[in-house]
């Protein structure tokens, strides 16, 4: 029978070995391996008695057996991979991706703890000045006024209240900061057997009239007034003299003439 190839014997011995990864066990240079036994390595060209290798043995046991004849070690196979060479250096980063679209708006979180104090701010600069929004005046007078020819205006020696200057203490006149309605109240006191005859003037004419008839008492007489006002209108009280003595009591003690008045409302309000 013809031999087989030692290339192909090769591969068909070495390929289950490297499948299962177990190395085959095989026998060593000087040992024979017993075809009877149990998983023994026998040619199909041998026969089944003794004789038959004794016929086929050559006459010259001096005589070297070709190299495929002799018998052949299966190299141990141990498979072995290294992890380490798998897995590589760690590679730069790459340029970001184009942003996703925006995700829904999430619930309200719960208020967070109150922050430290922040250092005082440095001053602002200066504001625009303020505008005046109110004006008040009340003054008096303590000495007694009998009327003269024509006109004579009521001048003032006492000052209540002038906080922000808008009477004149030396004209005797109120002069409006601003546009609005203002109120306006005069109490004098009448003299005995004396005509009282006295004028509200705004702007030089007579706004209101303060009268009282010549009596054998004399009495408190007061007259109040609301005017309209424009910024610098003036309002101030005169007595007039008509056919009879005109003339306003008070003395050294008491004041009893008074003038007062005060913004009720700006126009821009």
């Amino acid at each position: 029978m013809e031999m087989t190839s030692p290339r192909l014997l090769w591969a068909a011995l070495l390929l289950p070995l490297v499948v299962s990864g177990v190395p085959a066990e095989e026998p060593t240079s000087g040992e024979v391996v017993d075809p009877s036994l149990p998983g023994g390595c026998r040619r199909c060209c041998d026969s089944e008695d003794g004789d038959s290798e004794d016929a086929l043995a050559p006459a010259d046991a001096s005589v070297v057996a070709p190299p495929s004849a002799l018998p052949y070690i299966v190299p141990e196979v141990r498979p072995y991979i290294n992890i380490t060479i798998l897995k590589g250096d760690k590679g730069d980063r790459g340029l970001p991706g184009t942003p996703g679209k925006l995700g829904k708006e999430g619930s309200r979180g719960d208020r967070g703890p109150q922050g430290i104090k922040g250092a005082k701010g440095q001053a602002g600069s200066p504001g625009s000045p303020c505008r005046t929004r109110s004006s008040a005046f009340s003054v008096g007078r303590k000495a007694a006024l009998h009327s003269s020819e024509d006109f004579q205006p009521l001048l003032f020696d006492t000052v209540f209240v002038n906080p922000d200057g808008h009477f004149d203490m030396a004209a005797g006149q109120f002069v409006a900061p601003l546009r609005g309605l203002y109120f306006f109240s005069l109490n004098v006191h009448s003299w005995n057997f004396k005509e009282t005859y006295v004028h509200v003037v705004h702007n030089g004419a007579a706004a209101v009239i303060l009268y009282a008839q010549p009596s054998d008492r004399s009495i408190m007489q007061s007259q109040s007034v609301m005017l309209a006002l424009a910024p610098g209108d003036r309002v101030w009280v005169r007595l007039f003299k008509r056919e009879r003595e005109n003339a306003v009591y008070s003395d050294d003690v008491d004041t009893y003439i008074t003038f007062s008045g005060h913004l009720i409302k700006p126009e821009d309000d």
